[in-house]
């Protein structure tokens, strides 16, 4: 155990030597190229700056950046083919000595891309090829012998990661947007599946009318199986819900007469609800709420309060959210 903590207080340490040491305005020069490209925007690297770089043009993608990852091997083989004038082209590279991005640079200087080199160390061949050198500032890897890309990576994803938030900040990347981006998994389904995608509507809606008797309606709340009733007036305006909770405290309370009494007696009228348009997971959250008083359903209302479905917990988790 005592061997970890020190691996870890040994890694804070060399990345608190990175944040003290980086040079902010020339990250902020790469942000300007970034923001202000006009064409596509490429990144590069082998090995394990290869596996970043890649990472960091798949989370630029998905926050609204038109990146791409270019392998140097496949771009030397005919790919290099997709880039043009007015593409930046970003070279991800631990000593700026990889032979295969160095050889790439009179290619992408033909083609008319601008070139930046992020590298680790100073005095690289491929900082002094190319338009824009970034400096990431490393003391040594974690490897003991300060060779496995450790540190130097996670300073690269560090970067990565700044440059694509900056960017969201910086073009006003929204949530909708973000969504569109994400239309499948979890992520996809947090930020699209609305409380209509869910809910029960038409004749699956358990209702009753206030003036019901409890004996009549019994047949209702176990068909529908939704363990409540709606109780609306005739035209489905939601006065309360009854739910199994309120059944069997009505014949706690009332013993047999609870099945002749009017459900207007029976409800609860404070009934908590949602609107069809709203996110499921704020259903799922509104029905969490109150850990005094959880609830596994909610009537669905229009702006007028009148009940157009019911969202159930069961099917919301059923839904993967």
């Amino acid at each position: 155990m005592g061997h970890i903590r020190e691996l870890f207080k040994k890694e804070k340490e060399a990345l608190e030597y990175f944040f003290d040491k980086v040079d902010i305005t020339a990250v902020e020069k790469l942000l300007s190229l970034l923001k202000n490209a006009s064409g596509l925007i490429f990144f590069s690297g082998v090995g394990k700056s290869g596996l970043v770089a890649e990472k960091i043009a798949l989370t630029l993608a998905s926050t609204g950046t038109r990146a791409f990852f270019l392998s140097p091997v496949n771009a030397l083989h005919g790919d290099i083919g997709i880039v043009s004038k007015g593409d930046l082209f970003i070279m991800m590279s631990k000593s700026g000595e990889s032979d295969e991005l160095l050889q790439l640079i009179p290619c992408l200087r033909n083609k008319g891309a601008t070139l930046v080199a992020v590298v680790n160390q100073e005095n690289s061949r491929l900082s002094a090829a190319c338009d824009f050198s970034l400096l990431l500032p490393m003391e040594t890897e974690l490897c003991p012998f300060d060779l496995v890309p450790t540190t130097s990576a996670m300073t690269q994803l560090l970067l990565g990661d700044v440059l694509a938030i900056a960017l969201m900040q910086q073009k006003n990347f929204g949530l909708g947007e973000y969504a569109l981006n994400h239309p499948s998994g979890k992520i996809g389904r947090r930020l699209t599946l609305r409380v209509s995608d869910l809910m029960l509507k038409g004749a699956n809606i358990p209702c009753c009318l206030p003036t019901d008797t409890l004996g009549n309606v019994l047949v209702e709340l176990s068909n529908k199986k939704c363990g409540c009733l709606l109780v609306t007036d005739p035209n489905k305006k939601l006065l309360g819900i009854f739910t199994d909770g309120d059944l069997r405290r009505s014949l706690q309370n009332h013993g047999p007469q609870a099945l002749e009494k009017g459900m207007h007696e029976l409800m609860t009228p404070a009934a908590r609800s949602i609107a069809p348009n709203c996110m499921a997971e704020h259903a799922l959250k509104a029905m969490e709420g109150d850990q005094k008083r959880p609830v596994t359903v909610l009537p669905v209302l229009d702006d007028d309060g009148f009940v157009v479905g019911l969202i159930k917990m069961h099917d919301i988790i059923q839904s993967g959210l």
